[in-house]
């Protein structure tokens, strides 16, 4: 039998796991990136003599990217420098602030100094999140091809465990009494692109697993994963070819048999994989009338995460502030709502900032840094004119920055600068500009998200945030593992 040849569309984290794996195994891996740099929204921003991570800065349950390279063979110690991160952020309110570590003694010293008599409560969230963290993770560790696949002993033995019809912040009562040091708890459901007022309570558990694992960076930036995993890849035989659009997807009898690139080069291939924005794909990448349950009528039915304004400063000034930090708008549950359902721009805003140059020096020229600045703001449903608002609102940014930080004289060492809005997200072929992809309420989780082997074209695969088990770093790990895991199960039956 010949060897099979996987294609994989795109080369984001989900793509690159997926191909590490397959082509360890013996597959025949090409992968196709329509930009000239690999890593889709991991993938690194360089702006003169200052590099940034385009996108995810969090690295968290780091053991499963050590244990997605021991499934192709390799150490990841061998391609990346992973450090610790402590305090893993900080916290910042309007009349104080939380330096969060994962020292679990330390930690509850801190709550209770701010939050008197709350220690007892951090105790039992550790404790009963553990439960739930548990219990959850054999759910996310496997597909969900079939509606039998939910009631399966591991989801039945889950359920209690999944505080249905209950939210994060719901769940936070149960520990914390202030508003405050609940939002240090539950401000997590953001990586899911959610209010912690919406997102399900069973989402409470990511917080947990910040403080049971910590949080790492990998010098050089997030985007080394990528770098790491590419190279990997082409050790082990397999081809990735970059500023090479694929089109579409060759379907015929309802069944994939390749794709046809942008200059209509047609190339065949035993499986596909696509690791594009979910909803972008599905309504870009086949021909029209051939879905019908992901038509775009029903994906625009489909409820999509917020967006993000994005600001990268090359300064050179090196301010003596935390590697993360998130700054609350006072009233963190209005910023919400205006994020989520009324589709406007708050005036008190939450933002984060990474300053990782105050850990790695290899980001920046000495002396100098670069600056990550992020703010959830509405998706492109809201109808902001981008273009017209786009320079008021960064001065809006930076005049908050220069409020609430130490970072007065930031406009005055500004050497280097890119601007990332809703829009241009959107042009990047993020469908709504939902730059954490489809949101992750009950009825777009697990079976009802869509599922890593494609339900609708046969010999077609998903990974990404937009498939199963979901968005952040360490899910679309799983889902490229879930998904490789599918394709070597398949070929040892043939």
């Amino acid at each position: 039998m010949k060897t099979p040849h996987i294609i994989i569309i795109g080369a984001g984290p989900g793509g690159l796991t997926a191909g590490m794996i397959l082509a360890s195994k013996g597959f025949q891996v090409t992968i196709f990136e329509k930009e000239e740099i690999i890593g889709g929204r991991n993938k690194p921003l360089i702006l003169g003599n200052y590099k940034f991570d385009l996108g995810p800065t969090f690295l968290m349950m780091s053991y499963i990217l050590e244990q997605v390279f021991q499934l192709a063979g390799k150490n990841v110690h061998d391609y990346l420098k992973i450090n610790r991160l402590d305090p893993m952020y900080r916290l910042s309110f309007k009349n104080f602030y939380l330096d969060v570590t994962n020292n679990h003694e330390e930690m509850a010293r801190r709550i209770d100094k701010l939050f008197p008599d709350a220690k007892s409560g951090f105790e039992n969230f550790m404790k009963r999140e553990e439960l739930r963290f548990k219990y959850m993770k054999k759910c996310l560790e496997k597909p969900y091809l079939s509606i039998l696949d939910m009631v399966g002993k591991d989801l039945l033995k889950a359920l209690p465990h999944l505080a249905i019809g209950r939210t994060v912040n719901d769940v936070l009562t149960d520990y914390f009494k202030d508003e405050n040091l609940k939002i240090c708890f539950c401000f997590q459901s953001k990586y899911l692109g959610m209010s912690p007022w919406e997102c399900p309570g069973a989402f409470a558990m990511i917080a947990f697993v910040e403080h049971y694992f910590g949080i790492d960076h990998v010098q050089g930036g997030l985007s080394e994963i990528s770098c790491a995993m590419a190279k990997v890849i082409t050790e082990l035989g397999g081809k990735i070819h970059t500023n090479t659009k694929v089109k579409k997807i060759a379907v015929k009898d309802k069944t994939s048999t390749g794709i046809i690139l942008e200059d209509g080069t047609k190339i065949e291939g035993d499986e596909i994989i696509i690791n594009a924005d979910f909803a972008y794909a599905m309504s870009t990448l086949f021909e029209k009338g051939l879905l019908k349950k992901y038509s775009k009528e029903n994906l625009l039915k489909k409820k999509y995460s917020c967006s993000t304004f994005m600001l990268y400063l090359g300064l050179d000034k090196l301010y003596n502030e935390p590697h993360h930090t998130i700054y609350f708008a006072e009233d963190y549950h209005k910023n919400t709502d205006e994020i989520a359902h009324k589709k406007v721009l708050s005036e008190d805003f939450s933002f984060y900032i990474r300053n990782a140059s105050i850990n790695d020096p290899t980001l920046a020229p000495k002396g100098h840094s670069a600056l990550y600045i992020l703010v959830p703001v509405p998706n492109n449903t809201s109808n902001i004119d981008w273009n017209k608002i786009k320079n008021e609102y960064r001065d809006k940014v930076l005049k908050r920055i220069k409020e609430q930080t130490s970072m007065k004289d930031i406009e005055t060492h500004i050497k280097e600068e890119h601007c990332i809005t809703p829009l241009d997200w959107e042009n990047m072929g993020i469908f709504n500009g939902a730059t954490f992809n489809l949101a992750h309420n009950l009825m777009q989780m697990l079976y009802f998200r869509p599922h890593n082997k494609f339900e609708e074209i046969d010999k077609c695969y998903l990974v990404g945030g937009g498939t199963h088990p979901g968005s952040g770093l360490p899910t679309i790990y799983e889902s490229g593992r879930i998904t490789s895991e599918l394709i070597i199960q398949k070929y040892k039956s043939v």
